[in-house]
Parts: structure tokens; C-alpha cells; sequence
């Protein structure tokens, strides 16, 4: 089984000129020589090296304390978690399940050998605890695609101890540049040998700057194209929130899709809005079980014990448990599955061969907020008739309506922002205060649909409904309020309206 560790480092040319006394950085109370340890790892990618674009390393590595196959994701700059899997000959299931997005049906091949003489030291505080581990490393690197090639250097690392404050790499950084060590120029080895031997030098993600209507829209389907492949191996590990953010993204390129069809041409982009509205589906019915379970339980948790009347909690805990690893197995199928990956395909080809328009040629000034403003007037008919029904399931379902056509004029206003600046960011925003409002409304109407089901199989099985029908009551009032604030709330919209 795999296991994963947060790595937080920093990283040093060295020149031979070996490790400063670090002694006294911070808390250091003694430097300990921990010997010298011989590695040999093979980094493993696509002929076309999709996992290096996407600054991911795969690799199967011998020697040292951790051998076996380690899959590192960056989170932030000197930051990456480390997917780690027990040594085998091939890539393990688990492993390549977290790069399919990327890989897909391309084959992952030996790109990069790196043989490497680590001399260890453990930087202690005065009671022996590790802070950080410092090491030079002699590297010899070996390209196995294309011609081959060969180069060595010598580098520097510091690697935090688990828990530890990064702060203290940062005294320690002081203490080496103070030595004349400066940082690497490179985000990992395997970086550096592609492009000291020859191989492709990673993409850097650095484009032009948007100048079209079309450039501005395509860099935010691009943006969302990438937050999808990201938070995928998220979803498949079950970290928290990722489904949600994957969904967002989906749910972004959709609307864009929609809203800009004057700018990519509908007969390309509908049929891959189709395939992710699909997919925003799949990934909402773990998402929506995940807000409706975790809402019940908070609102339960805060009722005195006298009025909890029967095992309440159990019969909501199973039903959360139930739901989520039914609903959690069928979505792993869909990101296995063919259909997915054929999406992913398609948004490539996409991106790669832009079906744009007439307008897409056009200052972004004009042509954005124009879009941006159609997508406004359906919320505006959308929350008058809101506001206009008797509260009751005509309101309820006008209120969903608004709330999702006040999403899409957001995510409409967020792509629009490095055009418009001001104006669309305040729309943006706005928008934002009114979907958190509306959908504060529909969670109550499903939390009292859900309360409905739940009470019904207690009372099936002879157990007091009391309780349910209690936490019903206070969702309508919730709901109520709701629809309290939205006149106030509306109005100050429509006032500061500027796109």
C-alpha cells in the first residue's frame, strides 16, 4: 500500500565546496555525520514527458533508508508531497492510478538514471530531536531516451524533519548564502539531467500575455483544464475537498463554454460541455452527500442531549458511511473509465487547435463584458421571479435557477477580470455574496428532503421522529432567513453594477 509524506526542502548548488558548519542556525545544538548512503533511482515518463511538464516525478529508487517507488506532486514552492509505494518491477497500480489523467494511454518508460553519494548529516537541537536533515549530494545522471548523455554535478539539500517549522529553513538558508551556497537553479534533479544531457527541458507554463477576446477565454479554459488534471489524484486518494475544487473546475469550463460562444464556436465546445456536465455530476454525488452529512451532523451536534430522541446520530452516521463508499467506488470507475479520459483528450485537442471565431480576434474590452452582461440579465428575470413567488416549491426552484445562472455570471466575470480589472472583479465578487446566499437555501431544501427519508426509516423501525422532525423546523427557518436577506442583498447588486 502506498503512503505519503510531506516533503518540504531546500535545494543548493554546491560546487564541491561541501556543507557549512551549520552549528548554532537556530536551534542546532550539534551537527551529527550520518555516513555516506549510495542511491540509485530511475525516473520514470512519457516519451513526450507529460509528468515533467507538470513539474511531477516518478521514480523507482534503491539505496537509502526509503527505498522503493516515489511519486512527488509539487503544493508549493520547496513543497511537495511524496506518494511512496514498496519496491516491485513495475510501476504499482496504486502509483499509475495517480497519474492516469496525465498519462493516460501513453506508456511510462525509464527517461533518467540518477546515481547518487549522499554524505548525511542531522542538524539536533540540544535534546538530540532532528530539525532537518542536510546532505551533499555527488550526482551522476544518465538520459536512456533519445541519444542518451550523461553529466554530473554536486548539490546541496536540506530537508525539514516531519513537523517541523519552515522556518528554520529559512535560518539555515541566511547561514549558506552568508557562505556563498545559493539556491539551485532547478525544481528537482531530474529537471536538471533533462536538461544538462540533452533531453527536453521541461515546460515552464510561461505564456504570452492574453491580447485577443480569444486569448482571454483561452486562458481560462486552459486554468481550469489544469485544475482538473491537479486535483484528480486528490480525488482518487480522498483528500479532503478535492472532489469539490475538481467539480468547480468543471463547472467553470462549462459555463465559459457557454457564456463565450461568440468566441469559440458552440458546434465543437457543446458536445464537450455535455461530457463535463456528465462528469460535474458523478463527482456531485459524493460532493453533495459529503455538505448535506457534514451540515446534519453540526446542527445535530448542537441540540441539547434531552432533545435527541432516539440513536439519531447512528442512523445519520450510517447513512453518511453508506453513501460515501458506495458513491466513492463508483467514482474511481469514472475517472478509470474511457469515457473520461477521451474528455480530457478532447479539451487537448481543444487548446491545441482552438475553435475560434470572428470575435475572438476582437479587443477582450468589448467582447467580454458584453458576454458577461447577457449572462446578468438571465439572473436579474431569475431572482425578480424569486422574489415574486409565495414562498413554498415555485420560490424554491426559482431560487436554484438564480443560483445557478449567478454562478456562471461569476465564473463569467472571473475570466474577464485580467480585461476588465475592476468592474469585473467587483461583479465577481458580488456574484460570489449572492450564489454563497442561494445555495446556504438549497442546502436547506435538501437537508429537509434528506430529513424526510431519514425520519421515515426511523419510524419504519418503530424509533422516535421526533428529533428529524425538530431539525426539520429549523431548516425552514434557515431557509426563511434566507429569503429575508435576499431583497437587501439583490438590491445593493444591482446598485453597484458596473460591467
Amino acid at each position: 500500500m502506498a503512503d505519503t509524506k510531506r516533503e518540504i526542502e531546500r535545494k543548493y548548488e554546491s560546487e564541491d565546496s561541501g556543507l557549512p558548519d551549520l552549528t548554532g542556525v537556530g536551534a542546532v545544538a550539534d551537527v551529527l555525520d550520518k555516513g555516506l548512503v549510495e542511491l540509485d533511482a530511475t525516473y520514470y515518463d512519457t516519451a513526450d514527458q507529460r509528468l515533467a511538464a507538470a513539474s511531477l516525478t516518478l521514480r523507482r529508487r534503491t539505496g537509502g533508508s526509503d527505498a522503493g517507488w516515489h511519486l512527488k506532486f509539487p503544493v508549493a514552492p520547496g513543497v511537495r508531497d511524496e506518494i511512496r509505494a514498496p519496491l516491485s518491477d513495475s510501476v504499482p497500480d496504486e502509483i499509475a492510478a495517480l497519474v492516469r489523467s496525465r498519462v493516460r494511454c501513453a506508456e511510462l518508460i525509464p527517461v533518467v538514471r540518477l546515481r547518487s553519494a549522499r554524505d548525511v548529516r542531522h542538524l539536533v537541537d540540544i535534546d538530540g530531536g532532528l530539525l532537518a536533515e542536510a546532505s551533499v549530494d555527488t550526482v551522476t545522471a544518465e538520459l536512456l531516451i533519445g541519444k542518451g548523455g550523461s553529466t554530473q554535478w554536486t548539490e546541496i539539500e536540506v530537508e525539514l524533519a516531519d513537523d517541523g517549522d519552515p522556518a528554520f529553513l529559512d535560518r539555515v538558508d541566511k547561514r549558506l548564502r552568508k557562505a556563498g551556497v545559493r539556491p539551485s537553479a532547478s525544481e528537482s534533479k531530474v529537471a536538471r539531467a533533462l536538461e544538462q544531457t540533452g533531453g527536453r527541458r521541461p515546460d515552464s507554463g510561461r505564456r504570452a500575455k492574453p491580447v485577443t477576446a480569444g486569448d482571454h477565454v483561452l486562458a481560462y479554459v486552459r486554468e481550469q483544464r489544469e485544475a482538473m488534471l491537479a486535483y484528480d489524484p486528490g480525488v482518487r486518494r480522498d483528500v479532503p475537498d478535492s472532489v469539490h475544487q475538481m467539480r468547480v473546475a468543471t463547472r467553470r469550463m462549462r459555463s465559459t463554454f457557454r457564456t463565450f460562444g461568440t468566441v469559440l464556436d458552440p458546434a465543437v465546445t457543446t458536445p464537450i460541455a455535455a461530457e463535463l456536465k456528465w462528469l460535474a455530476g458523478e463527482l456531485g454525488a459524493d460532493r453533495d452527500q459529503e455538505v448535506l452529512a457534514e451540515r446534519l451532523t453540526t446542527v445535530l451536534g448542537g441540540l441539547p442531549p434531552a432533545l435527541v430522541s432516539g440513536p439519531v446520530h447512528q442512523r445519520l452516521d450510517s447513512w453518511a458511511s453508506a453513501r460515501h463508499g458506495s458513491t466513492r467506488g463508483h467514482l474511481i470507475a469514472i475517472l478509470d473509465s474511457a469515457r473520461y479520459l477521451a474528455l480530457l483528450d478532447s479539451l487537448d485537442a481543444l487548446l491545441a487547435d482552438p475553435p475560434l471565431r470572428k470575435s475572438a480576434a476582437q479587443k477582450p474590452e468589448k467582447v467580454l463584458a458584453k458576454a458577461v452582461r447577457k449572462d446578468f440579465a438571465k439572473v436579474i428575470g431569475l431572482v425578480t421571479q424569486a422574489l415574486d413567488d409565495p414562498p413554498g416549491e415555485e420560490r424554491d426552484v426559482a431560487i436554484h435557477e438564480a443560483r445557478k445562472k449567478a454562478k456562471r455570471t461569476r465564473y463569467a466575470a472571473e475570466a474577464a477580470i485580467p480585461a476588465l480589472g475592476g468592474p469585473a472583479r467587483s461583479l465577481a465578487k458580488s456574484t460570489k455574496s449572492l450564489t454563497s446566499l442561494l445555495g446556504e437555501h438549497q442546502d436547506s431544501v435538501m437537508a429537509r428532503h434528506t430529513l424526510r427519508e431519514l425520519s421515515a426509516v426511523a419510524h419504519a423501525a418503530g424509533e422516535s421522529a421526533f428529533t428529524y422532525g425538530l431539525l426539520y423546523g429549523r431548516e425552514e427557518a434557515r431557509a426563511a432567513a434566507v429569503e429575508a436577506d435576499l431583497p437587501g442583498l439583490w438590491k445593493e447588486i444591482r446598485t453597484g453594477m458596473s460591467v
